[in-house]
């Protein structure tokens, strides 16, 4: 991987920090709008990262079946690292954006733009990841008073409000790290690859457009939990469409919630 150059490094270095713009609460269902029609442009690139999505989730359920305590974690945890796992979704609404090919091949290695911010963010994610992971086993081990069952007895429980202590200790801890996440990354990577702003700048403004919006912010929230929801409550199927939905959304959250650049004056002639 090569190192940024000087100029690269004063560029990167001049950016202002990004401008947070007022949205209405209504403006997520815009976002969602606007996806749908990336998807249906770019059905191809879009889907191969449903399909990624969808498959890590069967995978994880497949192997971890009997021992739901590992599956519940790293699935939600999984849900934590998305907005990382989703820069090619990103990438394929920026090309869409601008009139470009949105072919899958130039989105696979987007990350480069920007590796190092990029890196540094995926860190933040892991370490919020790994947290709540053992969060997830330490509530399992004091609070789940039953046997631990298979996937279908354990959705069982939980459509049947069964270890109702439980239930309320694991989605509330749980909620605790999803509100970390989702204020840290509402825009974080978007701004990384389309401007190359440093991470933690990134990270702020996610956070400035989260307490500025906050209206807003929660119906983008539930809007992402309910198309998370039903992919799951299809066996990760419906993710195949679901994901690359909320992935092409995010962009469209970020071209709203920050200001552009004014553009550049042109160089005239001596």
């Amino acid at each position: 991987m090569s190192q940024p150059n000087d100029a690269e490094l004063e560029a990167a270095a001049a950016l202002p920090f990004p401008t947070v713009r007022d949205v209405p609460f209504t403006a997520p269902i815009s976002w969602v709008a606007r996806a749908f029609g990336d998807l249906r442009a770019c059905p191809v690139p879009s889907l191969f990262y449903g399909f990624c999505f969808a498959a890590m989730g069967l995978l994880i359920t497949f192997v971890f079946e009997h021992a739901y305590e590992y599956t519940s974690a790293l699935t939600s945890g999984f849900l934590l690292l998305g907005p990382f796992f989703a820069m090619g979704l990103y990438e394929i609404s920026r090309r869409h954006e601008r009139g470009e090919n949105c072919a899958l091949v130039p989105t696979l290695t987007v990350w480069k733009r920007n590796a190092g911010n990029i890196g540094i963010f995926a860190v933040v994610l892991g370490v919020v990841f790994l947290i709540w992971a053992r969060a997830s086993l330490v509530v399992f081990a004091l609070f789940y008073s039953n046997e631990m069952p298979n996937l279908s007895g354990f959705l069982g429980q939980l459509m049947a409000f069964e270890n109702i202590e439980f239930l309320l200790v694991y989605f509330g801890v749980g909620m605790v790290f999803a509100i970390i996440a989702f204020a840290v990354s509402v825009v974080s990577i978007p701004l990384m690859l389309d401007r190359n702003q440093d991470a933690i700048s990134s990270m702020l403004a996610s956070i400035a457009a989260l307490t500025r919006n906050p209206a807003a912010m929660i119906v983008w929230a539930l809007l992402i939990a309910t198309l998370t929801i039903v992919g799951f409550l299809s066996f990760h199927l419906g993710l195949v469409v679901l994901m690359p939905v909320i992935g092409h959304a995010t962009w469209y959250a970020y071209r709203d919630l920050i200001e552009p650049l004014p553009a550049k004056p042109a160089k005239t002639a001596a």
